[in-house]
């Protein structure tokens, strides 16, 4: 059922003397000593009592790191070693734990034992389950037999023994392959139906056992034996390659460090520890800046590969690297290489980026088998198709301005670093040069990010006034404001956002609503992630900007930001004023479905001034909520929806004429309602004039075809078309108020 579901991120101002991000902040405490040929085990104990004395002193709303924290640390742990309860047996997990209350005494400067006794203990079964795959994948699967597996691991329990374990992974495995074989069938199925000579060609495999395949019309047909063997061989073949790359990247160091992430998740969702190249991929993706080679990675069944080269970058101007190649190894200048066969892209790209100007090798195999090592030295690259953009959609006489903003950029390191209020306020002033009659922001699926960033971007929408208002631990509260006098537009404005829109932006919704100056558009509520973080880096700076420190850093929850309205926006997000159709609507996936997430909250409001305009935001609102609520499409669709989520907790059958007839089912009510999240005539999109270049012209071919494509999926987008009829409700409302 998962996988059927998968079918379906110029004024200053000081506070506190720093400076705050709601996605992090870099604050040096150098807690530790540069000790090179210091053992693993003592550099672990002294990050994790340093990361321990740094919860339980600086965390907003720090819980009591003791026994009870021990065992919730316990089995924070051992889910992220097991996940899907099929590598440890129930007697491993008795046998750890006698470490159940002592773990708190380990953060508090004891020694370290239950991390490398449960890594141990990972170890050695994880060399079984390996076994495992391989005596069962060897065996064909018998479809006819009546059984059923529930993949939601919370339901269940660990093994009791290692007969249990190996049914566990049987069922697990034959799911899998059950999936597969359904879709080659549905495959020969769908060509069946094109010529009678297909029928003929199945009949004969029927009657023939020995048969394996026939080529008809330039289709090879094949027995159900034969599709039943190919798909567990992809399914085995899936599976090595995701144990190799568990080998590979999942080692003790990392298992440790995702044995600090469980218990600083306890404290928070956000509050996390990043190792060194962690917390540098943290920095860029906050400032979409970083260095590299100029070249797009992918993967296949060879590796990872090269799937495309940016003009003017350092692997362009090689002359020696093409699309297709596949990287074998990756060395940082003349240190040993790493074999990266079994890496999934996200880490070899972590490995690739680097300080300005270091050297990487790449030892990559070209498409005709030849073996090259080649040399490159790290340029900076800007991430823009990350940063906001636009487009202008029309309507008859209307012209809307249609903005998305992907996430709360800033690059406070460099002086021409990219600021997305910046950027908004350039994309406002096309929009106005092209004469459109509203805007659109939208915030879907952005996750946040810089806190003085949403101020600034309010501050473009409204005259000037309080934004948000921060309080620390002690209670201490401040409001941060937008001091300069009057507004980039004062037209009508809609906002969209879902459930995956969180921190700055729900501020920046927040706000808006607030004011009233504008429609709030998308899912019942937001993420609702109303805390501020900043990074607690360990050790000394590694580069020259401190972005990468020795020890790495733990991006800490030391304050928690409020509505001007004086509401927390925790757990309960920003709700909509007008709500749309939306697919994750049910999904658990917001902060309030998080156990450990802090609680909501209210503080004293802060004095500010609503907007005025000559248009009743209200009405419009109300108007627009009352025609979707009785829309029928929008009836069924929610219908639809709570039928799929209800799924979630059923057992999957593993029987294949079952398993057939309810993926049908499931995918026929999916398809049911993304066909409503799709607009039967595509919008009229086009790009603004003054970015003509960029989406017809564009030097890097490969994205001016994503920009293009980009066009294609907003004209497509119902909730646009919906939020674009918002505004042209305004306008209506706005020339018979003109009239009177």
């Amino acid at each position: 059922m998962h996988a059927i579901m998968t079918y379906v991120q110029q004024n200053k101002w000081k506070f506190f003397s720093t400076l705050v991000l709601v996605g992090g902040l870099f604050f040096a405490f150098n807690t530790f000593k540069s000790v090179s040929d210091e053992s693993p085990e003592l550099r672990h104990r002294k990050l994790l009592s340093t990361i321990g004395h740094l919860l339980e002193s600086e965390h907003y709303n720090p819980r009591k790191i003791d026994d009870q924290f021990s065992k919730e640390v316990f089995d924070a742990y051992l889910k992220v070693l097991d996940p899907e309860k099929n590598i440890f047996l129930k007697s491993d997990i008795d046998s750890l734990s006698i470490f159940q209350k002592s773990i708190d005494d380990e953060i508090h400067g004891a020694k370290i034992q239950f991390e490398p006794a449960a890594s141990n203990m990972y170890d050695r079964r994880f060399a079984e389950a390996k076994l495992i795959l391989d005596s069962i994948i060897k065996k064909p699967f018998d479809y006819t037999i009546d059984d059923s597996i529930k993949l939601e691991a919370d339901s269940i329990k660990f093994p009791i023994n290692k007969e249990e374990r190996y049914s566990r992974w049987y069922k697990i495995i034959k799911y899998k392959s059950l999936e597969r074989y359904a879709t080659l069938i549905e495959e020969r199925e769908s060509h069946n139906k094109k010529s009678t000579t297909v029928k003929e060609v199945v009949d004969e495999l029927k009657s023939a056992d020995t048969a394996k395949s026939k080529t008809v019309e330039k289709f090879v047909y094949k027995s159900d034996s034969t599709l039943e063997e190919e798909a567990r061989n992809t399914v085995g073949k899936s599976y090595h390659k995701k144990f190799e790359q568990l080998e590979k990247t999942f080692d003790k160091e990392k298992r440790f460090d995702a044995f600090l992430n469980a218990i600083t998740g306890l404290m928070d969702p956000h509050t996390d520890y990043f190792a060194p190249i962690e917390k540098r991929s943290f920095t860029e993706q906050m400032s979409g800046v970083f260095y590299g080679i100029g070249a797009q990675l992918g993967a296949d069944e060879n590796g990872v590969r090269i799937a495309s080269v940016q003009p003017g970058g350092a692997a362009w101007k090689s002359g020696q690297i093409v699309m297709n190649d596949v990287i074998i190894k990756i060395a940082q200048g003349a240190e040993e290489p790493v074999d990266i066969a079994g890496f999934e892209t996200t880490d070899a790209v972590k490995l690739i980026r680097g300080d300005l100007g270091t050297e990487v090798r790449l030892t990559i195999k070209k498409p005709d088998g030849s073996i090259k090592i080649v040399s490159l030295k790290r340029e900076k690259i800007v991430l823009d198709e990350g940063y906001a953009r636009s487009a202008v959609i029309t309507k008859g006489t209307e012209k809307i301005g249609y903005i998305l903003l992907p996430d709360f950029y800033a690059d406070f390191d460099r002086e021409d670093g990219a600021k997305c209020s910046k950027d908004i306020a350039n994309e406002v002033k096309k929009l106005k040069a092209e004469k459109v009659d509203g805007i659109i922001i939208d915030v879907r699926y952005n996750g946040g990010g810089s806190l003085y960033e949403v101020v600034q971007m309010v501050g473009l929408f409204i005259d000037k006034g309080p934004v948000v208002q921060i309080r620390d631990k002690e209670g201490r509260s401040q409001v941060l404001a937008d001091e300069t006098p009057g507004t980039l537009y004062d037209g009508p404005l809609v906002v969209m956002v879902n459930e995956f829109s969180a921190s700055a932006s729900e501020i920046f919704a927040g706000a808006i609503q607030d004011y009233k100056r504008g429609i709030i558009v998308g899912s019942t509520s937001t993420y609702g992630k109303g805390t501020v973080q900043r990074n607690v880096a360990f050790g000394k700076p590694l580069d020259s900007l401190g972005i990468q420190t020795e020890y790495g850093a733990v991006k800490l929850t030391f304050q928690k930001f409020y509505r001007i309205t004086g509401s927390s926006t925790q757990k309960k997000g920003v709700e909509s004023d007008v709500v749309l159709p939306d697919e994750y609507e049910l999904l658990k996936y917001r902060e309030k479905d998080n156990p450990s997430a802090l609680s909501w909250d209210v503080i004293q409001k802060a004095k500010f001034q609503p907007w005025v305009s000559n248009y009743n935001i209200e009405k419009v609102a109300l108007s627009a909520k009352q025609k979707i609520e009785s829309d029928t499409n929008t009836v069924k669709f929610k219908k639809n929806l709570k039928w799929v989520s209800e799924q979630m907790d059923h057992p999957v059958y593993l029987k294949l004429d079952k398993f057939k007839e309810y993926k049908k089912q499931v995918q026929g009510v999916i398809q049911q309602n993304e066909k409503m999240l799709k607009l039967k005539e595509p919008m009229q999109v086009a790009p603004l004039k003054a970015d003509h270049d960029k989406f017809y012209n564009n030097p890097d071919k490969q994205k001016q075809d994503r920009y293009q494509a980009w066009l294609k999926m907003v004209a497509k987008d119902v909730q646009i078309n919906e939020s674009s009829k918002l505004l042209g409700a305004f306008n209506t409302q706005k020339v018979a108020v003109n009239k009177k």
